[in-house]
């Protein structure tokens, strides 16, 4: 008999464990929001702010709630609102005030389709920009590869950090305005 309670346990146990499973995938959807969030406030084009998820819902009573603490899907949240990223945004959104929205309007440099900026036309622009151009291009492109490790840090999956580049390519290019120079998935530009 007790051979047999020993047995019962341990098959209970080992049933609980596997109904126990935990995914951990890369929440594009959340990503995908994000971005335009992050992108619309760099661009100075956020005047409106999304609405907080609603909260999950609750179901009935179960038997395995008893067993099992109980988890509820949430919608996915992606975290851009840390020290780092702020600062990161804070400088991007200048630089585009400053420099790079006139310079997408005279098609000297184009969205590039991983998620970077890309000279394109340096006789597009006047001497006196061509001498920074190169400089704030290169700036640029490091905070926005900064950005991508940042928030795929902040949010507790470093390995997330190409999904996230992919993500915000994406977003870049459909946050764009008319007129700007992206990139196509095989290299050629295009004018939206």
């Amino acid at each position: 008999m007790q051979r047999f309670l020993s047995l019962l346990a341990i098959t209970l146990v080992m049933t609980l464990a596997a109904c126990v499973t935990i995914n951990v995938y890369f929440p594009e959807a959340a990503a995908e929001r994000a971005a335009d969030r992050f992108i619309q406030d760099v661009l100075g084009e956020n005047d409106r702010r999304s609405e907080p998820p609603p909260p999950p819902a609750t179901g009935g009573f179960h038997w395995s709630n008893l067993l099992i603490a109980s988890a509820y899907a949430q919608t996915p949240n992606i975290n851009i609102d840390t020290p780092q990223v702020q600062a990161i945004k804070q400088r991007m959104a200048e630089r585009h005030r400053e420099h790079l929205a006139g310079w997408y309007d005279a098609g000297a440099i184009g969205l590039t389709n991983n998620g970077l900026v890309d000279i394109r036309d340096r006789s597009a622009l006047g001497l006196a920009d061509r001498r920074n151009l190169e400089r704030v291009v290169a700036d640029e492109n490091a905070d926005r590869n900064a950005v991508y490790r940042e928030i795929a840090v902040a949010n507790g999956h470093p390995e997330w950090e190409s999904d996230i580049r992919q993500t915000f390519a994406r977003q870049w290019i459909a946050n764009a305005r008319s007129g700007w120079h992206y990139q196509q998935a095989d290299g050629n530009w295009t004018q939206k």
